[in-house]
């Protein structure tokens, strides 16, 4: 038996499948069915050890090739590089390491959904027991503030309202029955009859009997989609790798080139073959994924203050590169409470904000909405039903306390709400007269009124007054809100019965809804601006998405709204050539959104999914980058690559900023690596075709990368947010970092810093002593190279930037000159002694770079 087809079986057919009575399971029942459907709790997934980890830090495949280039060192004699290479190695896989662990939670926090005691009927009595023992047949006893630890079928209904919201993201409570439901196919929100593990009662009290337990509840479903959505690799990784694989294939080359020039020079082939290997080191940026990483870790850390916690280190550059957005309505992008927002009353439409208590008409709407209402406020404590909820603080707007109106006005008898009936009832003593307030829907209420309140008392309805009502009613629920009709008659009795229910005055209409948040306009504004298309996808009914999406922005035609349902019927080709002409989906299930973000990743978008709910948390996975509410369910959390601690979206926009410059920064840091490099190849094959002595010992080249160039990359990527970047498009997914912009810098740059570099080495060998030259060679790469780092701040030059508004490329520029100074006075690394004129032509050739480059970017780039 399906889960679908309990709701449509009568509570007698289920009981009998179950094989369970009024009285529940028996002692010897329940130990059996243990062992054939086991117990109700979520499957873990294997989790990684930290050695696994550790070791997936080497896959990249520049370290494997480094590592090759370390063991080959080694086996040739060159310890002193092997053991450097290898020591930078491990702390980048250290750094990863930590990072990973320090970020990732299990995916398999679900379990905390649940329940930790369930109240069940076992042998005929009511007894309390561990929610993971909870088993199929078990009959729940539900009330108030209970959490549902299984799904089930209701039995007893007795004003029984369930919140879903974490399931199916709509805020509102269900009104629960017990009757059979004879539809085929609806979403978790229309099995009114049907209980979901995970949902909790906010009123009332009923029984269920559970259909299922543990994986195969709907949050078990949604487990095992979770488990099957596909990681994706962010636009960054995917660069690097493709980025890696050229660079390799180009260092090869030219390394062998480089190898034979040599044998055919007649060098040794021990020599010859240490010579490529160490060119190899010196075109590899040993220093890239180290970079990259701290760029990455200082961006979470700064990202943190401004309430974003970023948990995959990889997925803050995906936002700068994120096309759409699809986002949760309920708790995202509105406040996740209903809220009144207009009222009707004494023949006028009224802002919320503008009654007075003076108006009679106006004082009896709020004291009747007051009173016909189970719902407090108790200090910080709200406790009731979310509708009802909204009444009182409506009524706390005007400094009307519920317990004080009610101590006035003592209610003496009560018809609950029913989902059949849609209205409540009350009797309340009022001086000598008892008096029933009736409240609900509009469409139930207005055709049992016969007289309409008014100050003077009261007189009968009209048919032009019911016309007004009616048209009030559709305007307001054509505007997504919620409509309840406020009405009241003396009765004689506080005895009720659904018969006193007619013949009732009018005194008015209030309509509420969950309202946008106040900043959510501007964040979807924002969003349009930075070339993103904010799209909703929520499980609440379609009238009152769209009326929130218009007012947010996000529609603006009602042809881009469809419902879940629609959806069904789309393969997922259609679904692809419709997607982008779609703005709103309601009524969506998780399957739904998964859909969604799949046919926008096809059409090759980057795309990013808001959401608190455990109906989001697959799509949070499956997006690019998944972004969950800092109040949201842990589920929601854990399948997240981002959680916004303040639930504001705006933070997102923030986000999206900090992630372009970023990347923006990371790229700048591989231009500098880059330029860098290529300068000392150039510098290589220029002595090389021109059989000149080699211009670097391999020790050299090591000190230059892994030391001296690291300061400045890390610097350039704490380089200021550059506002700029918001007024442009997202950056295409499929571009990839090298391309013929970047390269053409690269080796604009590269050649620069190359040729001063053989300049100096000229100079040098004029004075007839090798040692000289190389070092001269050796300190203008490496000074040339740490200046070079205020020419990759941006594209901009830094006259327009700002000579001094990133001061750790100062920093790192006066620590690299002071190491290398230290190095040259000292005589480490196999340098020469120099006179203070070669000092002098190593510090001025160095600036050269500085100058061209800026001269170039204030005269040849725009600006």
């Amino acid at each position: 038996m399906n889960l679908s087809d309990y709701y449509r079986n009568t509570v007698q057919e289920v009981m009998k499948k179950l094989d369970v009575t009024p009285y529940g399971l028996t002692d010897y029942e329940v130990r059996s069915r243990h062992k054939k459907y086991g117990y109700n709790e979520l499957k873990e997934g294997k989790q990684k050890n930290i050695f696994q980890v550790m070791l997936e830090q080497f896959q990249d495949f520049l370290v494997i090739i480094l590592i090759a280039a370390a063991i080959i060192s080694m086996f040739l004699g060159d310890v002193d590089s092997s053991v450097v290479i290898l020591i930078v190695l491990v702390l980048n896989a250290v750094l990863g390491t930590v990072q990973h662990v320090r970020a990732e939670k299990s995916l398999n926090s679900l379990k905390e959904m649940a329940a930790p005691v369930s109240k069940v009927i076992r042998e005929g009595a009511v007894v309390e027991i561990p929610s993971r023992d909870v088993i199929v047949g078990d009959l729940l006893v539900l009330e108030a503030g209970d959490y549902i630890s299984a799904d089930g079928r209701v039995i007893e209904s007795y004003s029984l309202q369930i919140n879903e919201s974490s399931l199916t993201g709509e805020s509102l409570a269900i009104d629960k029955i017990a009757n059979t439901i004879h539809e085929k196919e609806l979403a978790i929100g229309d099995k009114r009859n049907m209980v979901f593990s995970g949902s909790f009662v906010t009123n009332g009290r009923g029984k269920a009997v559970v259909t299922s337990i543990g994986m195969n509840t709907e949050i078990g479903k949604i487990a095992t989609l979770l488990d099957n959505a596909q990681e994706k690799k962010t636009p960054l990784q995917v660069s690097l790798d493709r980025f890696g694989k050229r660079l390799a294939l180009g260092i090869i080359i030219i390394c062998l080139i480089i190898f034979g020039l040599d044998l055919i020079r007649g060098r040794e082939l021990i020599d010859s073959f240490m010579f490529a290997v160490s060119l190899a080191v010196a075109a590899i940026p040993e220093a890239l994924s180290s970079i990259v990483t701290i760029v990455l870790a200082v961006g979470t850390t700064n990202m943190a203050k401004e309430n974003a916690i970023i948990r995959k280190l990889h997925a803050v550059e995906s936002l700068g590169s994120v096309s759409i957005i699809c986002s949760d309505k309920t708790g995202t992008l509105t406040q996740n409470k209903m809220t009144v927002q207009e009222v009707y009353t004494g023949d006028q439409v009224l802002p919320f904000n503008e009654l007075k208590l003076a108006n009679e008409n106006h004082k009896k709407l709020l004291e009747l909405a007051i009173l016909c209402n189970n719902s407090v406020v108790m200090k910080d404590k709200e406790i009731g039903d979310p509708t009802e909820l909204a009444l009182v603080k409506f009524g706390r707007e005007y400094d009307l306390n519920e317990h004080i109106v009610r101590g006035l006005h003592q209610r003496v008898g009560e018809l609950p709400f029913d989902s059949t009936r849609k209205v409540m009832s009350t009797v309340h003593r009022m001086g000598n007269r008892s008096v029933m307030i009736t409240k609900g829907a509009v469409d139930v209420l207005l055709p049992r009124v016969s007289r309409i309140h008014s100050s003077h008392g009261g007189s009968n309805i009209t048919t032009q007054q019911v016309e007004k009502i009616n048209h009030v009613n559709e305007t307001f629920s054509n505007a997504g809100l919620r409509v309840m009709a406020i009405t009241y008659k003396d009765v004689y009795s506080p005895t009720l019965t659904e018969k006193e229910e007619h013949n009732l005055t009018f005194v008015g209409l209030i309509a509420m809804m969950d309202p946008p948040r106040e900043e959510s306009a501007q964040a979807v504004a924002d969003c349009i601006k930075a070339g993103i298309k904010p799209v909703m996808i929520t499980g609440d009914h379609k009238i009152t998405a769209m009326a929130i999406a218009k007012k947010l922005g996000i529609l603006k035609n009602p042809s881009e709204a469809i419902e879940g349902k629609e959806i069904e019927k789309l393969s997922d080709r259609e679904l692809k050539a419709k997607v982008e002409k779609i703005s709103v989906y309601a009524r969506v299930s998780p399957e739904h959104k998964i859909r969604i973000v799949k046919a926008w990743q096809d059409k090759g978008h980057v795309v990013a999914m808001t959401g608190d709910g455990v109906n989001d948390a697959p799509a949070l996975k499956q997006a690019e980058i998944g972004v969950a509410m800092g109040t949201g369910t842990e589920v929601a959390k854990d399948a997240s690559s981002m959680i916004l601690t303040d639930d504001n979206f705006l933070t997102i926009v923030k986000s999206i900023s900090n992630g372009r410059s970023i990347y923006a920064n990371i790229s700048n840091a591989i231009k500098f690596l880059l330029s860098g490099n290529a300068g000392a190849i150039i510098v290589v094959l220029y002595a090389t075709l021109f059989a000149l002595p080699a211009p670097f010992l391999p020790i050299h080249l090591l000190f230059i990368n892994l030391l001296t160039d690291s300061l400045p990359a890390i610097a350039i990527g704490l380089e200021p947010h550059n506002k700029k970047l918001m007024k442009e498009k997202p950056r295409n997914i499929k571009e990839p970092l090298l391309n013929k912009k970047f390269v053409s810098q690269v080796g604009f740059e590269g050649a620069i810093i190359a040729a001063v570099t053989i300049i100096a080495f000229q100079i040098g060998l004029s004075t007839g002593d090798t040692a000289v030259a190389t070092t001269m060679a050796f300190a203008t790469l490496c000074l040339s190279r740490l200046v070079h780092g205020f020419n990759c701040r941006s594209d901009e030059s830094i006259f327009k930037l700002g000579i001094f508004t990133n001061l750790a490329v100062w920093i790192a520029f006066l620590l690299g000159f002071s190491i290398l100074n230290f190095v040259l006075l000292s005589g480490l690394f196999e340098v020469a002694r120099l006179n203070n004129f070669q000092y002098l032509i190593i510090y001025g050739l160095s600036l050269v770079p500085l100058i061209i480059i800026q001269l170039h970017k204030l005269f040849f780039k725009a600006s």
